[in-house]
């Protein structure tokens, strides 16, 4: 049952013409199954006032329990999960066609700072109001753009001028006026520069940086801190470079690791890899090593840092021998971290709501840049392998806590382990109190077995695009790689061939 289940997930990413899905009846069924539940959580958070949705929703998907804020990134994950459910068959058309019309009529009303078009991160979802004051603890919001945020809801705008023609010219009105060059810090790393990770308009209370990137005549206080690593940030540079407003070689200013000398020593491992040469950049094409595999890492080790860019963005295509070789050992790592490092059980390592309440960053701190990076389990049992020669490690812990695993990570894996993400999924849901009205809860603890019974517009809108891409033979991979997205990234992403060893079985 299994390897029918696996075979026919896996058909239907093959590239080729957008049709139904060739998957046997009970592969099909199931994922259909958890797309229209998952659809019906992203609809319940949905505003009747404005037609976006909320943060998030209680899983009873009450509409008093919808969350007051909402962001960019969130409006990106339903727009996007509108077309998947378009395109799965939960919806007919013209409901698609009012849904995206409805969202982008209220986008269009949002305050954004004028001289970069940028948006905020926080709205009112029922008013649309900039919030400046938490709901949930009065204390006040600094107004405050972010360029990855900002880089989904470009993302989901460009994916739009295609998968909805009726509304690509409003899509690409907005889009085209959002300028990416306000993050772009040209002194970042010399020859390529780097984004800041935001920008607030007024100077705001922590660190910040004056500046004016995009040479528009307002100065607007940055962050003090640039994106430097190649993770989930990287939508944002691919949104920049396509839309021709930030250089090519930019991509490869981004650390595929830090370098292996005592002067870059404070990161998790000491990587392996050499020097080469790409658009007159001097790239350090670095891995890590993990129980016997070797990986590019990402800063904190989580599976959305890794997989969520390639759902619109085809990295393991146009990068065959990179991103190809990279996104499936990935998964194998975190498979492996759950199973036999950490004995959980289950796996699947990734920023969600935490089952003993809030948010928390998860993930597999063997695979993560970030010393101090994302762990899997509450206790926070982490890793230091030091670095050879320069900074001396710690002993491997002798034992996990209790791990938490997302169900929103299995479903961005199965495109590269569609066996293992859905006998996982099946045994979360099996083994767990962990699906309700609205498909998957957001997280669970396994071995407490406490569950995180929300459900989040991102996490919600992950589940969405990657059963989307699943059930349409990746189609609104298509709708984004259009033919100018794809001469721009494509020669990029096809120049490196990194060094990943996948495990031995």
């Amino acid at each position: 049952m299994r390897k029918c289940l696996a075979a026919a997930v896996a058909a239907t990413f093959a590239l080729l013409p957008v049709q139904p899905a060739a998957a046997a009846p009970p592969a099909k069924k199931t994922l259909e199954t958890y797309a229209k539940d998952a659809w019906r959580s992203m609809t319940a958070m949905v505003d009747p006032a404005t037609g976006i949705p909320a943060d998030k929703i209680e899983g009873t998907l009450a509409p008093g329990t919808r969350a007051e804020v909402t962001s960019p990134t969130n409006i990106a994950s339903y727009l996007w999960s509108t077309v998947a459910a378009r395109d799965i068959g939960l919806i007919r058309r013209p409901e698609a066609l009012s849904r995206v019309t409805r969202a982008l009529d209220a986008v269009s009303r949002l305050e954004r700072h004028a001289p970069t078009g940028q948006f905020y991160n926080w709205y009112d979802p029922h008013t649309l109001a900039l919030v400046r004051v938490w709901p949930e603890s009065g204390s006040p919001v600094e107004p405050f753009a972010s360029s990855v945020d900002n880089g989904w809801l470009a993302a989901a705008l460009m994916m739009l001028r295609k998968a909805v023609p009726e509304v690509a010219a409003r899509a690409n009105a907005l889009v085209t006026s959002m300028d990416f060059r306000s993050y772009y810090d040209p002194a970042g790393k010399p020859d390529t520069g780097l984004l800041r990770g935001g920008f607030w308009p007024a100077q705001p209370s922590g660190c910040s940086v004056p500046s004016d990137y995009n040479g528009s005549g307002t100065t607007v206080y940055s962050t003090c801190h640039h994106y430097g690593a190649l993770t989930e940030t990287r939508i944002t540079s691919y949104v920049g470079i396509a839309l021709g407003q930030l250089p090519k070689n930019h991509y490869f200013g981004m650390w595929r690791t830090f370098p292996d000398t005592c002067d870059w020593s404070w990161p998790e491992q000491k990587p392996v890899g050499t020097w080469e040469t790409h658009q007159g950049v001097n790239v350090f094409e670095g891995t890590y090593g993990y129980r016997g595999m070797r990986l590019v890492p990402t800063w904190g080790g989580s599976m959305f840092e890794a997989l969520m860019v390639p759902q619109l963005v085809p990295e393991d295509t146009w990068g065959a021998r990179s991103w190809g070789r990279n996104h499936p050992v990935y998964v194998a790592a975190q498979r492996e971290h759950g199973l036999n490092d950490a004995k959980y059980g289950y796996w699947g390592f990734s920023p969600s709501n935490n089952p003993a309440g809030g948010y928390r960053e998860y993930g597999v701190d063997a695979i993560g840049m970030d010393t101090d990076g994302y762990t899997s389990d509450q206790e926070r049992t982490s890793v230091d392998y030091g670095f050879e020669g320069c900074r001396p490690g710690k002993p491997e812990p002798s034992a996990y806590g209790d791990g938490v695993v997302t169900p929103h990570a299995s479903f961005l894996a199965l495109r590269y382990a569609p066996e293992h993400a859905l006998a996982n999924l099946a045994n979360i849901k099996k083994d767990f109190d962990a699906y309700g009205p609205g498909g998957f809860y957001d997280a669970v603890a396994v071995r407490s077995g406490q569950v995180a019974k929300q459900y989040l517009a991102l996490d919600q809108g992950m589940i969405m695009i990657a059963l989307g891409n699943a059930l349409s033979r990746d189609a609104l991979r298509g709708y984004f790689a259009s033919p100018q997205v794809r001469d721009a990234l494509a020669p990029l992403l096809a120049e490196e061939s990194w060094n990943v060893i996948p495990p031995a079985n």
